[in-house]
């Protein structure tokens, strides 16, 4: 489901990206504050997972809070969450598929696949096979390069999503129209490419991707016209200028570096707009670090569902109340099928039940809840995989969270610092009345007593 959040100055944002709903948020609590961080963390660091490392910090701690209240000293459940949550990567280790050694095709269709996972709980779900292959050759095309900005997003409104297209090169708005601009060609075939950093025209557009172009084209930035010489200029295969929607593109197609890549996305309202980049960035995050880390796992719950398991059983063989902090760890990883069933318009305790059912007969590692029909089946079989790179860095960063909170006995608020501001305050206003007194006394008469 998404979220329509919006603010006292009447900007609205559609979404269902939860580092993006926690950072519009107005979260003032202090240890509220430590989920919307652990958010942006996994935003940053893999590029999906938000929503769930949130949902699995704050189910650890609803939890750990009978036990508090029952008088548990915090550091018995800390120390029993970290030995769960490294069984909980353990097993997540073993549970990898690994993509390596693949041909290009088995590959593709590979990340392919854990894009459109990705997708799927995103508004752009209906198209997500069209925009899987887009992202999968975006990333492809600058290869194992880090720098992001060598991807480039370009929205305009209007049109269809399936208007969208994929540049291999760079792709920017018309910066300026010179006179007669109509009768010059629009297309050139192999043209040389002189980059400035020095306005010949007024632009109506400050964003010309010039890095973006340099990379691509193989030219230097030159800050003079004059004395110009072949080895600085760039080169492609084509440039043509194109109408996109309203707005004139030109686009540097075939260029000689080939580790730059561009997607013009199409859509109706700005909001959709908006939210299809944010959604496109994820896909773009994720199918990056399954090509950087080669291994996937089970996706729709059931890699959480096995680990609940494990856990359950592991915690069998422990005697004292660990047993029942690692139970009640376990059992914090049911939140995620069971809001994947929520927002999916199933009963919840239904699904959860069959899945604890197949996955205690032991050949049931890889089923999850199947969102089409409201039952369960083989996330692998039908291709609902993620990068396992999300799942171990959602569960350290969810954890971490939870004991970091947890070790907290008391908040205290810095008295100094509103002292400060207090004295600040008053002796700004002591200055303005002794200000006044003196000017009055100047004008000699108010204020004194009259003989």
């Amino acid at each position: 489901m998404d979220k329509l959040v919006h603010d006292d100055k009447g900007s609205t944002t559609i979404s269902n990206d939860g580092a993006t709903i926690m950072k519009l948020l107005d979260v003032v609590h202090p240890a509220a504050r430590i989920l919307v961080d652990i958010a942006k963390s996994q935003d940053s660091e893999v590029g999906d997972g938000t929503t769930t490392v949130v949902l699995l910090a704050g189910e650890f701690l609803k939890e750990a809070k009978p036990f508090i209240e029952d008088g548990v000293h915090p550091q018995n459940l800390i120390r029993s969450y970290r030995v769960a949550g490294n069984l909980a990567i353990s097993k997540v280790k073993e549970l990898t598929v690994s993509i390596e050694g693949k041909s290009l095709d088995e590959k593709k269709s590979l990340l392919a696949k854990c894009a459109a996972t990705t997708l799927s709980s995103k508004l752009i779900g209906g198209e997500k096979e069209f925009f899987a292959a887009m992202v999968v050759d975006a990333v492809l095309a600058i290869g194992t390069d880090d720098r992001l900005n060598l991807l480039g997003i370009k929205k305009v409104p209007g049109g269809n999503m399936r208007d969208s297209f994929l540049v291999s090169g760079v792709a920017f708005k018309k910066t300026f129209s010179y006179a007669g601009f109509e009768q010059q060609p629009k297309k050139f075939l192999n043209p040389k490419i002189l980059l400035l950093n020095i306005e010949l025209e007024l632009k109506s557009e400050k964003e010309n991707a010039e890095i973006r172009v340099a990379a691509a084209t193989g030219g230097t930035v030159q800050t003079s016209v004059n004395n110009i010489i072949h080895e600085v200029l760039g080169s492609c295969d084509v440039f043509e200028e194109k109408q996109v929607g309203s707005e004139r593109f030109n686009i540097f197609s075939g260029c000689p570096s080939g580790r730059t890549a561009t997607i013009v996305l199409r859509g109706g309202a700005d909001q959709f707009i908006e939210e299809a980049e944010r959604s496109l960035h994820d896909a773009i995050m994720i199918v990056r670090r399954a090509l950087k880390n080669s291994t996937v796992v089970a996706g729709g719950g059931a890699i959480d569902m096995e680990i609940s398991r494990y856990l359950r059983l592991h915690a069998r063989t422990i005697a004292g109340k660990s047993q029942l902090f690692i139970n009640s760890y376990a059992k914090a990883f049911e939140v995620i099928p069971r809001q994947l069933s929520d927002n999916a318009g199933f009963d919840a305790t239904d699904v959860l039940n069959k899945l604890r059912q197949k996955h205690a007969s032991g050949d049931g590692a890889n089923f999850g809840v199947d969102i089409n029909t409201g039952g369960i089946a083989d996330s692998f079989a039908n291709f609902v995989w993620e990068p396992s790179v999300v799942k171990i860095n959602a569960i350290n960063a969810a954890t971490e969270a939870a004991c970091l909170i947890l070790s907290v006995d008391e908040t205290v608020k810095n008295p100094k610092s509103e002292s400060a501001q207090g004295e600040a305050a008053a002796s700004a206003m002591g200055g303005r009345g002794c200000g006044r007194a003196a000017f009055r006394g100047g004008r000699g008469g108010r204020g004194m007593r009259r003989r």
